[in-house]
């Protein structure tokens, strides 16, 4: 048979120079070898020496692997617990008999009767111990410097978890170890737990848990790893159950499946997913559902802080790699608004931070205004969460709770596109917040309205026992339709309002900063349109005013402009500059809004800008609840005015008693421009 390679030119030019001087070579070293090495020599003519060596060389071998095998292992009992013991500063004994077996492809040792004490601060409770223990390790992985374990039988372990309000943690044998990585234990393709127990004691969250486990064989329902926990947590019922499949053939690289269930504080999370790496706990992937009454009780089963919701229904999936977790493309409700996201939770030089995006279609202001501070009335019934309102008190009173923004760091987005019909007629929301060190800064809180807007930051200091917060809001282009209601169906007023609140003090929730508030706050209205009316009785016209009252006049007056300035200071704010200006009259005002009572005690003085043969002298009053201000006349200046009036008729002339009555309309149109400039 013809060979190709001879009649290949390259073929004889590798041949000639590079294999033939090869071979040349290694065959002169091989004959130098035999010639010259002495161990060479030995070995293919031993000698008395060699032979004497090789003997003694198998001997000891032999007597070696003689003692191994008529070894008491339970000598070493003693000096295996005090070098443990002294390795990881706590007592650790093996009181039960040791066997080991090490002539084999899969060394194996039993040990019974294993006891590991707890940590200095926890005597009183072993941290384990185990009535039987059974291991093998695979030689051949373990010479390559990997740990893998063919089969673990454990017979009666009990488990004892303390962690104090400290953050010190029993089962933690190495304190400068991470804790935010998750157990990584060697893979184990067989395992079997009889008859475990576990207990956990985490004092700082009040949480005392009595658990059961087991991992069986076999293809019954009792098969598999279960885990089943009662407990409380705050004094409240706990419950937590995993499961998962028998632990038989377990790989590395083929995802071990498994579902939990947690419930307590009024929250259920339910986790239905697979360990990626099976027995490196750092990582996994599940489907994530969870549901509750609030939000914010996630905290003590989660370590994250959240804002106080109505009820809550939410689904995602969330994955696991280290100290890393994310919440992704999560979606439900929360009352009666939708809302989606994604969550992202880190622990970052040794501080925990949270980020998170949220988007909602379609908001409920009223479900808004929990997560404010707000108290909503909330109404269940089946599936369907209802919020009607949010409360007696205008401003929230949820206390804010301090310690939990300073264990923490994050960001958050929150979006809503649309909102539902609501008495503001706010169209859209767009808040942002920055938490860094026990400093929450809000940048942006953004509501659109139908018409005009109100925007701000807020800074809340929460390292202080009372947080304290700086605030700046302002209001662009807002309807006074949407402020004074309507009478008859026709608008009392028309124009868009301009307003600032720049405030600043201490307060745990929305409304004691309020009260505690020091700073200004003001309302401007350029221009607009008032009915005739109502201008007329800012001045108590009473021929003109309810003249076109009782006629139902539909007729309107100018506003030249609107300014009213307040200067806060210990949460009442006292009016500075109180002006209207309409074509008929120039209202001037007086009096204080008190923010932590939430009432307000106003007095308006009107003079006409025309002559009025029969006019009252008497200030308009705005007094009561700033959720329902009561708008009166100051009937003792009526009286004042008409008791003169009869006192001049009796002592001098009839004609004489309407002079009270009238006015030369002397009052001069306002300087706008400079009540507006001011204000701002």
């Amino acid at each position: 048979m013809r060979n190709p390679l001879k009649d290949n030119p390259n073929w004889l030019v590798v041949r000639d120079r590079a294999l033939v001087p090869a071979g040349a070579w290694a065959r002169g070293r091989r004959d130098w070898v035999v010639a010259n090495d002495p161990l060479y020599g030995g070995l293919r003519r031993p000698g008395r020496t060699e032979a004497m060596a090789a003997g003694g060389t198998v001997l000891l071998v032999a007597l070696l692997l003689l003692v191994i095998a008529l070894f008491q292992w339970n000598w070493l009992r003693g000096p295996i617990g005090d070098w443990a013991s002294t390795k990881y500063d706590r007592e650790i004994e093996l009181n039960g008999d040791l066997d080991v077996n090490l002539f084999s492809w899969t060394p194996s040792a039993r040990v019974r009767g294993l006891r590991i004490g707890g940590p200095d601060w926890a005597l009183e409770e072993d941290t384990l111990k185990v009535a039987d223990l059974q291991a093998s390790v695979r030689l051949g992985a373990l010479l390559a410097g990997r740990l893998e374990m063919p089969s673990l039988i454990i017979t009666r372990p009990e488990v004892v978890l303390i962690a104090t309000e400290d953050g010190r943690l029993s089962w933690k044998l190495d304190p400068d170890a991470r804790d935010d990585q998750g157990m990584k234990l060697p893979l184990i393709n067989h395992l079997v737990i009889r008859e475990g127990t576990l207990s956990l004691d985490e004092r700082k969250r009040d949480i005392a848990l009595k658990a059961t486990v087991s991992a069986r064989e076999g293809s019954d329902g009792q098969a598999g790893f279960h885990l089943d926990g009662r407990g409380t947590m705050n004094g409240t019922p706990l419950r937590l159950e995993v499961r998962g499949g028998p632990f038989i053939n377990i790989r590395r690289d083929r995802p071990y499946g498994f579902k939990a269930e947690l419930s307590g504080v009024g929250s259920t999370l339910i986790a239905d997913g697979a360990i990626t790496r099976p027995f490196d706990l750092g990582q996994f992937t599940a489907t994530l559902s969870l549901q509750g009454r609030d939000l914010a009780d996630l905290y003590l089963l989660t370590g994250i802080t959240t804002p106080n919701t109505p009820p809550y229904r939410l689904s995602g999936t969330l994955k696991r790699d280290d100290s890393l977790f994310t919440f992704n493309d999560f979606s439900g409700r929360v009352g009666t608004s939708d809302l989606s996201g994604d969550l992202k939770v880190d622990r970052v030089d040794d501080r925990l931070r949270v980020d998170a995006v949220l988007r909602s279609r379609l908001l409920d202001i009223d479900d808004l205004s929990a997560v404010l501070g707000g108290t909503p009335r909330v109404t269940a019934s089946g599936d369907t969460v209802t919020t009607s309102g949010a409360g007696a008190k205008l401003l929230p009173t949820a206390p804010l709770n301090v310690e939990r923004l300073r264990v923490m760091d994050g960001t958050l987005r929150y979006r809503a596109a649309r909102v539902k019909r609501n008495e503001l007629d706010i169209r859209q929301v767009d808040l942002g917040a920055e938490l860094k060190d026990g400093i929450l800064n809000l940048d942006p809180v953004s509501f659109d309205f139908n018409r005009g807007s109100l925007n701000g930051t807020a800074r809340i200091d929460a390292n202080r026992d009372t947080p304290f917060t700086t605030a700046d809001f302002r209001l662009r282009g807002y309807p006074l339709e949407s402020i004074v209601p309507a009478r008859d169906g026709a608008p009392t007023v028309t124009g868009a309002a301009l307003g600032r609140a720049k405030l600043e003090g201490a307060g745990a929730s929305v409304h004691d900063f309020a009260a505690n508030s020091n700073g200004t706050i003001s309302l401007v209205v350029p221009q607009g349109r008032m009915r005739s009316a109502f201008a007329e009785l800012l001045g108590i016209n009473v021929t003109a005013g309810l003249g076109k009252l009782l006629s139902g006049d539909q007729g309107s007056s100018e506003i030249r402009c609107a300014v009213a300035d307040f200067t806060v200071r210990g949460g009442t704010a006292t009016a500075r500059t109180f002006v209207i200006d309409t074509t008929p009259v120039l209202a001037k005002g007086s009096g204080t809004i008190d923010l932590g009572a939430e009432t307000m005690n106003l007095r308006i003085d009107g003079e006409t800008k025309q002559a009025r043969l029969v006019r009252l002298w008497a200030p308009i009053t705005v007094q009561g609840p700033l959720t329902a201000p009561k708008v009166g006349v100051d009937s003792a200046s009526v009286a004042g005015q008409v008791g003169l009036g009869a006192a001049l008729g009796a002592l001098v002339n009839p004609l004489i008693a309407l002079l009270p009555f009238v006015d030369p309309g002397l009052a001069k149109d306002a300087n706008c421009g400079a009540l507006i400039s001011a204000a701002r």
